[in-house]
């Protein structure tokens, strides 16, 4: 039986093999071919890189042996034109001679060697003697994957499994039908993990994987396309599941149901929130509750996990989650490197996501995941954070985060350093239902203690409802509230009272989470397993925005009214001293549409009447505009929803 609990096992997967990831020339060998847990010779295979020469690799298998010194990437004039770079391949023990070529190239290409791929040079290339040989690895199927992980703008992981050890090979391409550009492994394994590199941004690419000696797997589903440039304000869209690990008809309804819903645009990300494969995790539920139902998706979109109690942790090698899974434990893809795969972060397009690990990590507040977090968390300079883990801080579903320590550890010790340093967003699973918070901040107790400062907005957050919650623009703003998601019932639904004060939707259906980013808009939809979107709420960063502020501190918005209203609004606001204040109204894209006062006023409550007239006096159209209340410098604002 498995480690359910406990601290992750040290130095694991990437947190392991750190180094020879970013070794030059030696890159492609080091992590192309980089292995998990313990080695065998009939399974695993080592590449090492040693610290006592920084430009000598030696690679080992079990019958053979070779080494190669690696010259440092050409850079500028210092070869002639159609000079490569060559190492010096060293043959010593073994059966079978590799060679690596490393070419060096100018941007245009006019350094290639006659018949190198002109498309895209590769940083090295490992290239097997195939051609006219007998095969050794006939019979091999692919009995997992491929799937996709750790993707960055310019470079990917694919990783797959074969019935039998064999090397590996993976070609790419910008077409379905021309996969002209490949890497080679000669480390014969079942466990396969090669590294693309020099990808472009934001472009589609087709691959196939297999040997040396042919394909295994490689039709026009297997596809992928990099994430734009960090920081870039592209689309995003993640399909969110969680608790999905448990085989059977509820968990191909919520995946047909994504499906159909977002057709041929399909995802950018995959995450999932832990309870990956029921019941404790081990490699055959891992094969049945994760690689057989989402091949599709797995094979396409990046996936990013996180850990639940049920995924357990056993001794030996690839047979749980941190075998399975490439995480970034050295900032890889974004962020401050956690030196762990148990947590982690990434950057995609204006997005910063940042994975926690509720089930094994220490959460205590002057531990290292929570230590790693602030330092994460101050350093990011993108729009939006969003922050997951499994075990949620607010739930009344089938656990109660008013009872359970890991859930309450993590809204006391973790939650706080969210609100502290402007976060969006936080998704969770574990209860085996849907439940969604309205814009909260300042929560770190009870479900009793909740009180009105707590609340942000405490509106539903729809479009079709009383409007989007609105947050202000970057830099991000300390307490400027966070929605909090439970979706932990993509495989299966546990009851509960499911009324905890906080949340705006409560529902004991099957379902996952459908999280779209657009520039200062984010979209969440909670898609049922019939294809319903059961509930949504929207979050716009906008110029006009700023932070309620706390009543007892004296000045606010105390309210709005009628809300919505198909005519004439009344504004209330309390000013703690005298002063100008200035009213106006906004439209949702930060253009005052009108002035509605601008005077001294004496301190109290005030009030204020808007005939819902633009400046030129002609009635405005139904929408969500934004009234701004400014005094000495401070601006508090307050949402306004007209129908007609």
């Amino acid at each position: 039986m498995g480690l359910e609990r406990g601290a992750p096992r040290a130095r694991r997967g990437c947190a392991a093999r750190g180094r020879s990831r970013n070794r030059g020339a030696g890159r492609v060998l080091g992590c192309a071919c980089r292995t998990r847990g313990r080695a065998t010779p009939a399974r695993r295979s080592r590449v090492v890189a040693r610290e006592s020469n920084p430009h000598r690799l030696e690679a080992r298998t079990a019958r053979r042996r070779w080494a190669l010194n690696r010259v440092p990437a050409f850079r500028g004039a210092a070869r002639g034109p159609g000079q490569p770079v060559l190492p010096r391949v060293s043959p010593a023990i073994g059966l079978v001679l590799a060679v690596v070529v490393v070419c060096a190239t100018h941007r245009d290409g006019s350094a290639l060697p006659p018949g190198f791929p002109t498309e895209r040079p590769l940083p090295a290339q490992i290239v097997g003697e195939s051609e006219g040989s007998p095969n050794p690895f006939a019979g091999a199927t692919v009995t997992r994957g491929p799937y996709l992980q750790c993707a960055t703008p310019t470079s990917i992981v694919i990783r797959w499994r074969t019935s039998i050890p064999t090397d590996a090979r993976v070609r790419w391409g910008r077409t379905a039908g021309r996969l002209d550009v490949r890497v080679s492994s000669v480390a014969v394994t079942t466990e396969h993990e090669i590294i693309v590199t020099g990808l472009d941004p934001g472009t589609r690419y087709w691959y196939s994987v297999g040997t040396g000696f042919g394909q295994l797997a490689g039709d026009p589903t297997c596809a992928f396309v990099t994430p734009p440039p960090v920081g870039s304000a592209q689309p995003v869209r993640a399909w969110i599941i969680g608790d999905s690990g448990e085989a059977g008809p509820i968990q191909g309804s919520v995946r047909d149901a994504f499906l159909a819903y977002t057709g041929s645009r399909g995802a950018d990300l995959f995450l999932m929130l832990g309870d990956n494969a029921y019941g404790e995790g081990s490699d055959s539920e891992y094969q049945a509750g994760v690689f057989v139902p989402y091949a599709l998706p797995l094979r396409q979109w990046t996936l990013w996990p996180t850990r639940g109690n049920h995924d357990g942790v056993y001794s030996g090698a690839n047979n749980d989650y941190y075998d399975f899974f490439s995480l970034p434990a050295h900032a890889e893809a974004g962020g401050v490197p956690s030196g762990t795969e148990a947590y982690y972060s990434y950057d995609y397009a204006n997005v910063h996501f940042v994975c926690l690990d509720s089930e094994g990590s220490d959460k205590s507040p002057g531990g290292a995941m929570v230590t790693w977090l602030r330092a994460d968390l101050s350093a990011t300079s993108q729009q939006w954070v969003i922050a997951y883990w499994h075990h949620p801080p607010y739930s009344k579903g089938s656990h109660d985060s008013d009872t359970e320590s890991d859930l309450i550890a993590m809204r006391q010790n973790v939650v706080p350093i969210l609100d502290a340093l402007g976060a969006d967003l936080v998704l969770c699973g574990h209860s085996h239902s849907y439940e969604r918070s309205f814009l909260l901040r300042w929560h770190y107790g009870l479900s009793t203690t909740l009180t009105s400062s707590m609340k942000v907005d405490s509106s539903d957050g729809r479009r079709n409802g009383n409007g989007p919650y609105v947050k202000p623009v970057p830099p991000r703003t300390p307490s400027a509230g966070i929605v909090y998601t439970v979706a932990g019932s993509s495989s299966k639904t546990g009851g509960g009272s499911l009324n905890h004060p906080v949340m705006v939707s409560s529902q004991d259906v099957p379902g996952s989470l459908v999280l779209d980013v657009n520039g200062s808009v984010l979209d969440v939809r909670f898609l049922n397993s019939a294809g319903v979107v059961a509930d949504s709420f929207t979050v716009v960063k906008a110029g006009v925005a700023s932070v309620p502020a706390d009543p007892a501190r004296g000045f606010s918005i105390v309210g709005i009214s009628p809300r919505p209203s198909h005519g004439p609004v009344e504004l209330s606001y309390r000013l703690p001293y005298p002063g100008r204040v200035k009213v106006a109204i906004y439209d949702a894209e930060g253009r005052r549409i009108a002035k509605v006062a601008d005077g001294d006023e004496p301190a109290g409550e005030r009030r204020v009447r808007w005939d819902a007239r633009d400046a030129a006096g002609s009635p405005i159209v139904a929408g969500v505009y934004f009234a701004v209340v400014e005094l000495a410098g401070e601006r508090r604002v307050a949402r306004v929803v007209l129908t007609r």
